[in-house]
């Protein structure tokens, strides 16, 4: 250990996540790895660089187990329609019709995040709201959840949706009472607009996820995962490949949907190597849609009707997608938010045998409504959970008005998983949620933490975790679920990638918790962020 190249980071809190030692005040790094963590006192003739924490708290690198950096990274282009900018679909009609000024009219205005429970109308805007803000220049305005659209009329002629066009397999077409399309296209459906648009080159897209990296790095996270790949127009392994070469510095995994490999698979033994910093991680379906949005597949019905939501995927669709995951020695990635949606997937693997020795084979994205019969059998079939603490933190307007409070509060059964055992990681989907600034791991810690929304309303009280394991969540556990190596703790053998913090995250009110700012970030030792 006693060597010249030493990194002595000393004088620290530091909380590892490694259950068998779980506090520190010093580590030792070397060739970017800790060669020992420890006491200081401990410590006997040791002799490198010394590296003063000055007191403060360092946690592992946080790992965020279900993200879409591509889309994050778009979002940050487009007109974000949350508050505090659009809190009315008048403010955000506002918005595009300064995105129009001196436009040309080819150009497509885009916009993310609107969520008709904080609007003021109380409803999703439509065609002919954004007909009234731009009459000559196509539109797509996309919903907090990520499974619906709002487009307006230019963008419909554009790609010939008219009253007699039929809903395509796992999509709907909003029509109004006299059979017009409204502009609000759900879940398949979208694809119908988005096949239409402009591509963004390699380039443009690479070096929008490296200008996202230094937001990344800001939150503390140090690896990542796309849950949305795809290998045409342009493959996402090119362009993630090209944003490292530029600056994205996390560890990034790659989940690529089934409908882009059921064809022209493009696994291998060298791009789903897990020991690169980028690499494939699984194949990705989806079971159904969003609670917030009302295209989940649930049972009972939504309050106040008979809508059970948009079904998406089918058991020969998921026995077929879990075949070609096993013999690449690869994750199944299902999203799954209803109650039928998660059955439907259980249902299906009930008896079978997971493929991979280190991590679940099979992963249910975000779980919102699993029963508790759902619950045990996934615990005992070593299906992991991956939900997102955030959800019901920013969106709790639209789940009460779509569930009602009680039925709320059992949605993400956190604590109820842990303890029947269920493999779990947390992440925020982001931009997926109405927050402003929706990758923010310390709003979903905090979220888990209390269980109250953003205006504190209760969430359920009694699916509450404590604060150091809404962090293993965001780390170890992590780490586990998405098989990056040597990350998500800080002990011996592992990557040093760790953040430092302005507060002590473990010993301050919990409902501060989302104050809490990173002042560095590490990756193999090295100095990623300054906070400025």
């Amino acid at each position: 250990m006693n060597k010249k190249n030493n990194r002595i980071f000393f004088n620290g809190c530091i909380f590892t996540a490694n259950p068998e030692q779980p506090y520190a005040n010093t580590m030792v790094v070397q060739e970017g790895k800790i060669d020992w963590i420890g006491d200081q006192g401990d410590l006997e003739g040791i002799s490198g660089e010394w590296m003063d924490l000055h007191g403060r708290r360092i946690l592992p690198g946080f790992i965020d187990a279900h993200l879409h950096p591509l889309y994050l990274a778009d979002a940050e282009k487009q007109i974000s329609c949350t508050p505090p900018l659009v809190n009315s679909i008048e403010d955000l009609l506002d918005q595009i019709r300064k995105q129009t000024e001196g436009q040309e009219n080819n150009t497509w205005i885009q916009g993310w995040g609107y969520d008709e429970g904080k609007l003021r109308e109380g409803r999703a805007p439509t065609r002919w709201d954004l007909d009234r803000s731009a009459v000559d220049v196509p539109v797509i305005i996309t919903r907090t959840c990520g499974h619906i659209v709002t487009v307006n009329s230019v963008a419909l002629e554009m790609v010939g949706i008219t009253k007699e066009t039929p809903n395509p397999e796992g999509g709907q077409i909003d029509k109004d009472a006299n059979g017009e399309p409204t502009g609000i296209l759900r879940e398949n459906a979208r694809d119908l607009v988005h096949d239409v648009m402009p591509v963004p080159t390699l380039e443009e897209s690479a070096d929008s996820l490296a200008a996202l990296s230094p937001k990344l790095l800001g939150h503390g996270i140090t690896a990542i995962t796309e849950l949305m790949a795809r290998t045409e127009p342009v493959d996402y392994l090119d362009i993630y490949g090209e944003a490292r070469d530029k600056g994205l510095k996390p560890r990034t995994v790659l989940y690529y949907k089934w409908e882009d490999l059921a064809n022209s698979s493009i696994l291998n033994e060298e791009n789903t190597n897990n020991e690169t910093p980028l690499h494939i991680g699984g194949i990705k379906l989806f079971s159904d849609g969003s609670v917030s949005g009302q295209t989940a597949w649930v049972n009972p019905p939504y309050s106040g009707g008979e809508n059970t939501g948009i079904p998406m995927t089918s058991k020969e669709t998921l026995m077929t997608a879990a075949k070609a995951a096993k013999k690449h020695r690869v994750q199944l990635v299902v999203h799954a938010m209803g109650e039928k949606a998660i059955d439907l997937i259980i249902d299906t693997f009930a008896g079978q045998k997971g493929w991979l020795d280190d991590a679940p084979s099979i992963r249910i994205e975000h779980a919102a409504m699993p029963t508790k019969r759902a619950i045990e059998r996934a615990a005992e079939m070593g299906i992991a959970f991956v939900p997102q603490p955030i959800f019901l933190f920013a969106e709790i307007e639209s789940y009460h008005h779509n569930l009602g409070p009680e039925r709320t509060k059992q949605a993400y059964p956190i604590q109820s998983m842990l303890e029947t055992g269920i493999k779990l990681a947390f992440s925020s989907d982001a931009p997926a949620t109405p927050w402003a600034d929706p990758v923010n791991p310390f709003v979903g810690i905090k979220a888990a933490v209390t269980r109250k929304a953003y205006d504190g309303t209760d969430t359920g009280q009694d699916q509450r975790v404590d604060v150091a394991t809404a962090i293993r969540l965001y780390t170890s556990a992590a780490q586990q679920i998405t098989r990056v190596p040597r990350v998500g703790q800080l002990t011996e053998g592992y990557y040093a990638d760790f953040m430092v913090l302005d507060q002590d995250i473990l010993n301050i009110d919990v409902e501060d918790i989302d104050q809490v700012q990173v002042e560095e970030t590490y990756m193999s030792g090295e100095k990623v962020y300054q906070k400025q």
